[in-house]
């Protein structure tokens, strides 16, 4: 199934939805499936985006008008993608600079491999800079390792939380104390366990 996200500026009162929403009805995507929000692109309550990326089950489509109406940054443009790769979900972009993403063909696959790569790259430099950083605390005498930012009775509160489609990322944000980064690396849009999650929870 496809489904359709659009986003115009609340600040800017020349933008209208009609554009974005006529151009995803007609690239066949039905008008209860598209979530919209009247938002700047730079905030990270998004609750449109939201619902949207919680409504997407393995083997959908996300689409949007553009590249700039998903993400509020390359950084999360970036995570967003790579979240949507771990879940089997394809994403598309109807115009722009972006248009020729469609992970669907095997053309949309190798441009999304490429985003992947800088996702990798950018994961890379951050490993490398932490080991150097710990080697030189160590050298200081200092002991250093990352730590765990949720407890395990808070990883399982995520768990329940983000299973339920009505949840807003960003109050449950709040409610924990992190950042929306924070909770995706312990738990998924549809509340299942990552990496960090079963450290925590000695899976």
């Amino acid at each position: 199934m496809q489904i359709g996200y659009a986003r115009i500026s609340k600040a800017d009162e020349s933008q209208v939805l009609d554009l974005q929403i006529d151009a995803l009805v007609e690239a066949n995507i039905n008008k209860e499936n598209i979530y919209t929000d009247k938002i700047s692109g730079v905030k990270d309550d998004r609750p449109g985006l939201e619902s949207c990326l919680k409504a997407l089950r393995k083997d959908d489509v996300l689409v949007v008008w553009k590249l700039d109406r998903l993400g509020r940054s390359l950084k999360h443009l970036i995570n967003t993608i790579d979240d949507l790769n771990e879940r089997d979900i394809g994403f598309k972009v109807l115009t722009g600079e972006g248009m020729n993403i469609d992970t669907t063909t095997p053309a949309g696959k190798m441009i999304f491999s490429i985003f992947g790569a800088f996702a990798e790259f950018e994961r890379g430099l951050i490993r490398e800079r932490t080991i150097a950083g710990l080697k030189a605390a160590r050298a200081r005498g200092k002991k250093g390792g990352r730590k765990f930012q949720l407890t395990k009775s808070q990883v399982r509160f995520a768990q329940v939380a983000m299973k339920n489609r009505d949840t807003s990322v960003m109050q449950l944000c709040k409610e924990l104390g992190v950042t929306r980064p924070t909770i995706y690396r312990y738990v998924s849009p549809n509340g299942e366990l990552r990496d960090f999650g079963k450290k925590v929870l000695n899976i």
